[in-house]
């Protein structure tokens, strides 16, 4: 796409991996945020792209709560401008932009699906949208032009754009993040009391309390502007829960089994790579050998039959002669690659 000149007002997490992300492609870029820290460190990250000028794309990286406000004052500075937010809540952002006039048909609003459970400008990363699903809620009076603009800059940082409405997307997201975020800071602060025994836990329990180190204060603002959805997702998953809890006061394994049966569909439908539509994947498990080069060597083979790997994990333990990798394949392509491995005297086993 053409070089663009972008201003990007907050410099935290999304904001700073913007412009990193954007600093790669070759565009300049011009930052701006309320705390003068967080402004120079971004800075600093970005060196030699930082310069003035008027911008072509205003990127506003605010908490939720002051996202309007930015929007209302730099459109008013650069009238020319396309404007765009980052906010995980649409509906309420859009409605204000659609009754003020001059800007709703030079704004975008996008939610990058992509994030850490860390914040800041020290954990931005250029590549942080690399294969993630960016959804897209334009006004009903953005200009077909820069909706382009903002399609093409999304994909130019490696995501994959989705139009959605905005109110389909907050009912959305407050089932596949902010229900998430929520039970993961409640498992974890019912944990928190516990004084020994926690280095006993499994991955399980690593697994599910990973985002509950998230930041309270941006969250909370998160979770009161998307209120009514949010506290809907509780009372679905609350109903479930309580379904469980019934089945096991009753020993009525049936029931329990019926629930975790239903929890493998659920965990099924997303299984698929970050931000793309869920695949039915054939998985390949070989035996390698302890050895340098013998990844190498099964990636060639992989490559010899133009297989795709989509994913792909390791089992090894230190001092273990072999190790055991699991390969995701379509299933055309597992059918080639077991064939082409089992010729090879490879040691393969479909699951």
């Amino acid at each position: 796409m053409e070089k663009l000149h972008i201003r990007i007002v907050g410099s935290g997490l999304i904001g700073t991996s913007i412009a990193l992300g954007a600093a790669q492609q070759g565009h300049t870029l011009e930052l701006e945020d309320r705390e003068a820290s967080a402004r120079q460190l971004a800075e600093d990250l970005l060196q030699s792209q930082i310069s003035q000028g008027e911008p072509d794309l205003v990127v506003i990286a605010t908490p939720p709560t002051h996202a309007w406000e930015a929007l209302k004052n730099e459109s008013k500075v650069y009238p020319q401008a396309t404007f765009i937010d980052v906010a995980s809540v649409k509906t309420n952002l859009l409605q204000n932009v659609e009754s003020f006039s001059g800007i709703s048909h030079r704004f975008v609003g996008t939610h990058p699906m992509a994030g850490r459970e860390v914040a800041g400008p020290s954990s931005a990363q250029s590549d942080l949208f690399q294969g993630r699903a960016w959804i897209v809620t334009p006004t009903g009076h953005t200009e077909k032009k820069r909706l382009d603009l903002v399609l093409s800059f999304i994909e130019s940082l490696g995501a994959t754009p989705y139009l959605m409405d905005a109110v389909d997307h907050d009912q959305l997201l407050a089932r596949i993040s902010h229900l998430p975020q929520v039970l993961s800071t409640a498992l974890a602060a019912a944990i928190s009391q516990i004084d020994a025994g926690l280095e006993l836990s499994g991955q399980g329990l690593r697994d599910m309390t990973r985002v509950a180190n998230s930041e309270g204060r941006l969250w909370s603002e998160i979770l009161l502007s998307n209120q009514d959805e949010v506290l809907r997702a509780i009372s679905e998953f609350s109903s479930q829960l309580n379904d469980l809890k019934v089945a096991i006061s009753n020993q009525d394994s049936r029931t329990i089994e019926n629930i975790f049966e239903k929890g493998k569909i659920g965990r099924g439908k997303v299984s698929g790579k970050h931000g793309a539509q869920p695949r039915n994947y054939v998985h390949l498990l070989v035996v390698i050998k302890d050895e340098p080069g013998a990844l190498r060597q099964l990636f060639d083979e992989c490559a010899h039959v133009h297989a795709n790997i989509e994913d792909l994990s390791i089992e090894h333990s230190p001092q273990q002669e072999t190790g055991l990798i699991t390969l995701a394949f379509s299933p055309d392509d597992a059918e080639k690659v077991e064939k082409h491995l089992r010729d090879r005297q490879w040691k393969v086993h479909v699951r």
